[in-house]
């Protein structure tokens, strides 16, 4: 593992230290966070805030509509802000369609059909309704389409990716849809050059250092697309381990050498936003000693290196939190593993019982 690379996108992703501001701040100076599994993604963007923000913060924060859950970048959930989805959504959209097309075509879905399901959706939200996608379900019912749950998901996800929906308040556990122009009133407009000049400094400001194959898999921009972003911004290149490795201009290279201590969940933005995986592997440990990949499951990440993994489990008096370690842990890393854990806890606002494999 590269230890320098490692620490600057900890510190660049507000992983150590943690960033000052709200959800809303975070997510866009990181771009968009992906969003996949909702409770662990509002763990994702609470470990990198400062202060003690809490689940219920973030709900907050997302039934007000500070912060949006939508398809972009990637055919994957992705939080985003108001502001930021309609550029966004214009520069990558389209791309995001073409990856989806054989999954809509394998399930005999018509772009007439998605075309007409969006305009139902659109008018049965109209005027602050907020719907769950069962509810959007039964709304193409009474019009005719019938469609199952698969095939309605693709529809939902392709009026996201048209603009026409996103996410609305929660209603209990349950996930509602809004308009889009109606969550996002007054989004910010750019040209598509200032799009890609933006996407691309907020990624290597947030994620960097990364190659350009990194800035491809996160944005699904072209990669004559990305390296013309590179150019616009002034970004600069630096020869690590056979690749080139992009920093945006003027961004420091002296980070911290405290070690840090982090139970980053599943998907989290350190771990998922690169493609290539030499500066900071997915996996830990040596073929005899036995080789974990974390790339989807939660990890144990110490001073920027896979060092395990972790998972939660009921309690009859609180949540049982279990860490895996590769290998045994310091006394001091000890403690900042169950200083992490408690700090979990007061995320989620439950007495955590920590047990260390």
């Amino acid at each position: 593992m590269d230890r320098e690379i490692a620490a600057e996108r900890l510190r660049n992703q507000g992983i150590a230290p943690p960033r000052r501001g709200g959800p809303a701040d975070l997510v866009a100076g990181l771009g968009a966070v992906q969003a996949q599994e909702y409770p662990f993604a509002k763990w994702a963007l609470a470990l990198r805030l400062a202060a003690d923000t809490t689940d219920a913060d973030i709900e907050q924060d997302f039934d007000a509509g500070r912060v949006l859950r939508t398809h972009v970048l990637r055919p994957t959930w992705h939080f985003v802000t108001p502001d930021d989805i309609g550029w966004m959504l214009e520069l990558t959209g389209p791309r995001v369609h073409r990856h989806l097309t054989s999954y809509t075509r394998r399930r005999e879905l018509e772009t007439k059909t998605l075309t007409r399901a969006a305009t139902l959706f659109e008018r049965a939200l109209d005027g602050g309704h907020y719907l769950t996608r069962a509810e959007l379900g039964a709304v193409l019912a009474r019009a005719g389409i019938a469609l199952d749950s698969l095939q309605l998901a693709l529809a939902a996800i392709y009026a996201e990716l048209e603009g026409v929906i996103c996410s609305g308040p929660r209603r209990g556990a349950k996930f509602t849809y809004a308009l889009l122009s109606e969550r996002a009133s007054g989004p910010r407009r750019l040209s598509r050059d200032e799009a890609l000049a933006e996407l691309t400094r907020r990624y290597f400001a947030s994620h960097g250092p990364a190659t350009v194959r990194d800035f491809v898999w996160w944005s699904s921009v072209t990669a004559a697309d990305a390296r013309r972003g590179l150019d616009m911004i002034g970004a600069r290149p630096h020869g690590r381990h056979g690749l080139t490795y992009w920093r945006t201009a003027g961004a420091s290279t002296v980070v911290s050498s405290t070690p840090a201590v982090r139970l980053l969940p599943i998907y989290d933005e350190y771990l998922v936003s690169y493609r290539d995986r030499i500066a900071v592997p997915h996996t830990s440990g040596s073929v005899g000693a036995g080789v974990t990949t974390v790339t989807f499951r939660h990890a144990l990440v110490i001073s920027g290196l896979v060092a395990g993994t972790w998972n939660t489990g009921a309690h009859p008096t609180g949540l049982a939190v279990t860490v895996t370690p590769l290998r045994p842990l310091t006394r001091t890393e000890q403690r900042d593993v169950e200083a992490a854990a408690r700090r979990y806890g007061r995320f989620l606002g439950r007495e955590i019982l920590l047990t260390v494999a």
